[in-house]
């Protein structure tokens, strides 16, 4: 096996075990869902604030330009709300969860409303979407703000889930795949009658030389 070969293996190996840790993160946090609201409500906020400073530093290396304002204003606005969520998480996830819950409730409207007047070949398809995310909006709604504690975890850790399981897959189809073309390479290589490179094989003639003829 190549060098290249084993260093591929190892890539997709690391992204298995990359996506082993995010399925085992993603059931821990939907069995804690209050715990993964408030992990990710602070990565949110610290990726906010993170991503302010990096926009501000930007846009004073900008100064003298057209957007100098423009990118101070928006990495002030991203570093007080990374400030905002770091230092009040709970208030933040009852807002965002009010937001998704205000989304759920009019993409079900939407989509209703959408496959009932078109009509087209994905009518119960877009129907069934539709009543679905209307009715999560509802129940949201309905236990609002209690259901923050638990909303924004399940989600996250649904994402890290699927996320996972979908390293996983890519990880273990890659090593199979590999597996796969370096076996029928080394068979190729050791079929009988086949040439090594840069040989010729048996009673042929190497590349770039003449069979010396015989005299009669």
């Amino acid at each position: 096996m190549s060098e290249s070969t084993q260093e591929l293996r190892r890539g997709f190996g690391r992204l298995t075990v990359l996506g082993v840790i995010l399925v085992v993160a993603g059931l821990v946090g939907l069995v804690y869902t209050a715990a993964a609201t408030l992990t990710s409500m602070l990565l949110f906020g610290w990726l906010l604030l993170i991503g302010g400073a990096v926009g501000l530093l930007h846009a004073v290396q900008a100064r003298g330009t057209n957007f100098f304002w423009l990118g101070v204003v928006v990495a002030a606005l991203n570093i007080a709300a990374g400030v905002v969520i770091i230092t009040k998480p709970e208030a933040a996830a009852e807002a965002l969860t009010m937001f998704a819950a205000l989304l759920f409730l009019t993409g079900g409207v939407f989509r209703l409303v959408g496959s009932a007047v078109v009509r087209g070949p994905q009518f119960g398809w877009t129907l069934i979407q539709g009543a679905f995310d209307l009715l999560l909006g509802i129940l949201v709604l309905a236990s609002w703000p209690s259901s923050s504690k638990y909303v924004i975890g399940t989600f996250f850790a649904l994402a890290l889930l699927f996320d996972g399981l979908g390293l996983i897959a890519t990880g273990y189809g890659g090593r199979r795949v590999v597996g796969m073309v370096s076996d029928a390479m080394d068979a190729e290589a050791n079929e009988p009658g086949t040439a090594a490179p840069g040989t010729a094989a048996p009673g042929t003639a190497a590349p770039g030389t003449t069979k010396p003829v015989q005299p009669e």
